[in-house]
């Protein structure tokens, strides 16, 4: 009897896991999952944590109803996808679910802020708004439970929302604002401006919407393109259909798939004239490197076959002069002159489209000049198309920071089911670039990208931020977070980090990784 009365009881929290799911689209994951679950459920702080995908729900009932749904999923592979249902301590967002009175409070300050007659909401520096500041109300965007509240406001009062402006809101990450499709799904204009986003690819996280209007100007990734044109592609690869990126008119939108996964679609109708061909590797490539250089290179999995092959060769051995420098690809080369062992030779080649990305993402990190880029179009049939990229790029962390090398790359990519390509041969080979590509290289001045790992604005924040991590259980991202959070102020920082760390409460995406 004690048992049924635990079961039904709402305290019952649950955290729901999906191995690898950062592969698939939210939207689709969650319709597939309500699909197949026999009971009807509310999903709580959906996000992507490393390649995993999670949410929450309540009730002990639901959990079970969801863990009937383990390998009842089919992927357009036809691969089965896992979920795992383990007991959980009460999600963040609900466990500082803000108080009626709060909300009441943060409804009046928004409907201050909401132009009927643009259907507009101004969220702008929303922290320091003086309604809420006089009544001790600190809603930081950045947090989820925040940010779920603000979402929940504009769901029940602003359903017909076509503008958003969160510029100057201090976010470095758009997990919170993913929810945006269901609350507001209507929006087509979206302020993100003087924020602190450090890759474009947080932008896959609110790609859902339909977008007309961005402003983006004045976050940390802006700086990291080689110029305005490769920016303006990139960007228009998570929306399609943009009009204005950053108050500028665009040309016409280009016809890609809006519903088109993380790497573009290169369908074959698509490709049946040269231009069309040549724009759409351009396109892949394009954010391919996007991917590549954000410094979360796990997300190129979409981009891979189930049983893709990968190699990377470096032109000269260990002894050799040229050498220096270039340990970090050494141990995985495949260098046919150098690999004698026809067994070492095997074990080198990079197997199944985890194992190649696991590789890849061990690489040092790097920028690179897509304005070197020279392509050749190799092979091309209805089902598989062969091409190779030269360029050359540079490492932005590391020993070697600042040197420029030079690449070949040779893709195969064939078509899915769904006549998707996806890539089943890469081949790499990375070199010591030529005195005059080293010159050319990075012709047109940007700033030195910033680093994914962490962003500071001074020398002493990034001191206090590598200080607390140190001496606490948090990385430096949950470091710098918990310091954002509380006002720059590193002794009351401090003392937060202290508690959750003894009440075993830190966050699992800023916990350290075990060695």
């Amino acid at each position: 009897m004690e048992k049924n009365k635990q079961d039904g009881a709402l305290g019952c929290w649950f955290k729901i896991t999906i191995p690898h799911g950062i592969k698939y689209d939210k939207t689709w994951l969650m319709n597939s999952i309500q699909t197949h679950c026999s009971v009807p459920f509310t999903p709580v702080d959906f996000h992507y944590l490393k390649n995993r995908a999670r949410f929450f729900v309540q009730n002990a009932g639901t959990a079970s109803a969801l863990k009937d749904v383990n390998n009842k999923i089919f992927t357009e592979e036809n691969k089965k996808i896992s979920i795992f249902v383990s007991p959980s301590a009460v999600p963040y967002s609900m466990k500082n679910k803000l108080k009626p009175e709060q909300m009441e409070q943060l409804k009046l300050t928004m409907n201050k802020r909401y132009d009927v007659s643009q259907q507009a909401l101004d969220l702008q520096e929303l922290r320091f708004d003086p309604d809420l500041v006089q009544r001790d109300m600190d809603i930081i965007l950045n947090r989820k439970n925040c940010m779920a509240a603000t979402l929940q406001i504009i769901e029940r009062n602003f359903p017909e929302l076509l503008s958003l402006n969160l510029r100057n809101n201090k976010l470095y990450r758009l997990d919170g604002l993913s929810d945006i499709i269901e609350k507001a799904p209507k929006v087509k204009i979206l302020n993100l401006s003087k924020n602190e986003l450090k890759s474009a690819w947080e932008l896959t996280k609110v790609k859902a919407l339909k977008l007309e209007e961005l402003w983006l100007e004045e976050n940390p990734f802006c700086n990291t393109f080689a110029d305005q044109s490769a920016y303006i592609s990139a960007i228009r690869n998570f929306f399609p259909k943009l009009l204005r990126l950053d108050g500028q008119e665009l040309t016409s939108p280009a016809i890609i798939d809006a519903e088109s996964p993380e790497i573009i679609k290169l369908c074959k109708e698509s490709y049946k004239g040269s231009e069309s061909l040549k724009s759409l590797v351009l396109q892949f490539l394009l954010q391919y490197y996007l991917i590549y250089d954000s410094g979360d290179r796990q997300s190129l999995l979409n981009a891979y076959h189930e049983a893709a092959c990968f190699s990377l060769t470096v032109p000269f051995g260990p002894e050799d002069p040229a050498s220096n420098g270039w340990c970090e690809y050494f141990k995985d080369s495949r260098n046919m002159k150098k690999v004698k062992d026809p067994d070492l030779r095997v074990q080198l080649l990079k197997h199944t489209k985890h194992e190649i990305v696991d590789s890849l993402s061990v690489f040092p990190k790097t920028q690179h000049d897509l304005n070197s880029y020279v392509i050749d179009l190799c092979v091309q049939t209805e089902r598989m198309l062969c091409f190779s990229v030269n360029g050359v790029f540079k490492e932005v962390e590391g020993q070697s920071q600042g040197c420029v090398r030079a690449f070949t790359r040779t893709f195969i990519l064939t078509s899915g089911s769904d006549s998707s390509m996806y890539i089943v041969n890469d081949e790499l080979i990375v070199r010591n670039a030529s005195p005059k590509e080293i010159q050319n290289a990075f012709s047109t001045p940007v700033p030195t990208p910033f680093s994914s790992s962490m962003l500071t604005s001074s020398q002493e924040e990034q001191e206090m931020v590598q200080t607390s991590s140190t001496q606490s259980e948090m990385n430096l991202q949950g470091s710098q977070k918990c310091l954002q959070d509380n006002e720059q102020n590193y002794t009351k920082a401090d003392q937060v980090s202290a508690t959750l760390q003894t009440e075993d409460k830190i966050p699992e995406e800023a916990c350290k990784q075990s060695p």
